[in-house]
């Protein structure tokens, strides 16, 4: 057998720097090691309770095992991952106590806790494994998240190998129960097309700590403890319920009230008025692995905008202090390139087109628009429209004259700049990074996905060869320090061709009563487990 190298943080695993040890041999991992907050543990009298939630984004189902997005917050409730991420990155075990890679990195082991049941009451073995990242494959829109795995090992035991086509650095972010969820083989594999499964929404069996207990199809989601789930201390509550409020005022009214011990809301007036309370707490930390990135998607097909000269005067008439200051109330982070801010691999020194009105109007003149251009912007009402007028005074300044064309809302607008031929100009949109770049990043900007009709992909309809080959070598790249190399300069490339323009980095916000113990605030924010949440009152 090969020599195994223990995985003991994300950097050092990509370094490959770690120390050996046995599968068969290792020892049973203490409790304490599932726990991302083991220096905050209730004690006896403070367990129970139910913990009381206003969720603003409407739920289709709630478990998300064919598609990603904010459906993962419920999901990561019901269902647990492999692993957990810590807020340096470091991989925390969950339902696997204890891993490996071969040398090679084709091969990536595993044990499951031996105690590791679906809630009816059945083993999660590597079957159920298998089957789950079978279901990614052929269901999640990431497809370069497994798109290395080539089968796994280990049938009906406790004792997993991953098969790999080729080594895969982001393999550990996807395993975390937000992008892989555990589902139970001896369920969905019935024949039944899993996006419409009925037992997604009916009767739900999971693999996390609480179970569905009611789900109305929109407006409440009711969870109740799993006692049965296997790390024994866990969950500390009894209940959570998730009532869904779209509108942001009624969450604000029921935080302040009380009748709401945690409400979401990401930026924003809300949480000034929220930090002025003394009942409230405001958290800022969170979410960075999600790296959300609002930016301005520009369409290289339209003749105007194919020249690059125009794509980069763009920019240099972007104040973004001031768009940052009157669209997100001055909450947001700098973003300069595709990378999110957060990451270990941004190129905090790529060039960011500082605003040079000057360079900009040069830029437009050389490319043929002495006098100026004008382009069109598509939008819908709300806070981008905001952001679209903020740009039609800013890029005034460098001639350009900007149009605003509001859609009725986010679903047309998508619809209409993702359609075959899309003739839009540019518009107001944004991606997430979801943990690295082979998952979150590289489709904005991979030649093979400009894709019709499909949502958050190359929608800017960009390529570069050399892009694609750098971004390519970086994610199979197991060392850190050449991987991030790899990234700095396919990050110092794209930003010469501007295919689009980053707005700021979206930092999302958390409020909630003072008793809230362990909020969701690691870095995958709400999207992780909440099973260590407990309330001090």
């Amino acid at each position: 057998m090969a020599a195994k190298i223990q995985m003991k943080s994300l950097l050092r695993i990509a370094a490959t720097t770690a120390i050996s040890f046995s599968l068969t041999a290792a020892a049973a991992v203490a409790q304490e090691q599932y726990l991302l907050h083991p220096e905050n543990t209730p004690p006896d009298d403070r367990r129970g309770g139910i913990f009381v939630v206003g969720l603003h984004i409407p739920m289709t189902h709630p478990i998300g095992v064919v598609a990603s997005g904010l459906r993962n917050i419920p999901g990561t409730q019901l269902n647990a991952g492999l692993i957990r991420m810590s807020d340096n990155y470091e991989p925390v075990p969950y339902l696997a106590d204890e891993w490996s890679y071969s040398d090679d990195g084709k091969q990536f082991s595993f044990r499951l806790n031996a105690n590791a049941r679906f809630h009816d009451g059945e083993d999660i073995t590597c079957t159920d494994v298998a089957f789950s990242i079978k279901t990614s494959q052929e269901n999640h829109p990431f497809k370069p998240m497994f798109a290395p795995v080539t089968g796994v090992d280990g049938g009906d035991g406790k004792d997993c190998t991953i098969n790999l086509s080729t080594p895969h650095p982001a393999l550990l972010m996807a395993l975390t129960p937000g992008l892989l969820p555990i589902v139970p083989e001896h369920i969905f594999n019935d024949g039944q097309e899993m996006p419409t499964h009925p037992r997604l929404t009916e009767n739900v069996i999971g693999s996390g700590p609480f179970k569905l207990a009611e789900w109305n199809g929109n407006g409440k989601i009711h969870f109740v403890k799993n006692d049965g789930f296997f790390i024994e201390s866990l969950p500390y509550l009894d209940e959570v319920i998730m009532n869904v409020v779209p509108d942001a005022s009624t969450n604000a009214l029921g935080i302040e009230s009380g009748q709401f011990d945690m409400v979401s809301i990401w930026s924003g007036d809300d949480i000034e008025l929220a930090r002025q309370n003394p009942n409230i707490k405001v958290v800022d930390k969170g979410f960075e692995a999600i790296g959300s990135i609002p930016w301005i998607q520009l369409n290289l097909r339209d003749e105007i905008l194919s020249d690059v000269r125009v794509r980069q005067a763009l920019w240099y008439g972007y104040d973004w202090e001031e768009y940052n200051e009157v669209v997100y109330a001055g909450q947001h982070r700098r973003q300069c390139t595709g990378i999110q801010s957060q990451s270990p691999f941004y190129h905090s020194g790529a060039n960011c087109y500082d605003r040079d009105v000057e360079k900009g109007k040069a830029l437009l003149a050389e490319a043929g628009y002495p006098d100026g251009v004008q382009l069109t912007i598509s939008t819908f009402p709300g806070q981008l429209q905001t952001g679209a007028e903020i740009l039609k005074r800013q890029w005034a300044e460098i001639g350009v004259d900007l149009q605003i064309d509001v859609k009725p809302d986010e679903v047309t607008m998508l619809k209409e700049i993702t359609r075959e031929n899309a003739d839009f100009q540019i518009s107001l949109v944004g991606l997430w990074n979801w943990g690295d770049p082979v998952i979150g990043v590289n489709r904005s900007y991979n030649c093979d996905n400009r894709k019709n009709n499909v949502a958050f992909s190359n929608m800017s309809w960009y390529c570069n060869e050399a892009v694609d080959a750098k971004l390519a070598e970086a994610g199979f790249e197991i060392d850190v320090e050449k991987r991030k190399e790899l990234y700095f300069e396919a990050q110092e490339m794209i930003n010469a061709d501007v295919p689009v323009i980053y707005l700021t980095n979206e930092v999302w916000f958390t409020r909630m009563q003072n008793s809230v113990q362990n909020p969701p605030d690691g870095v995958w924010g709400w999207m992780d487990s909440w099973a260590e949440l407990w309330l001090d009152s």
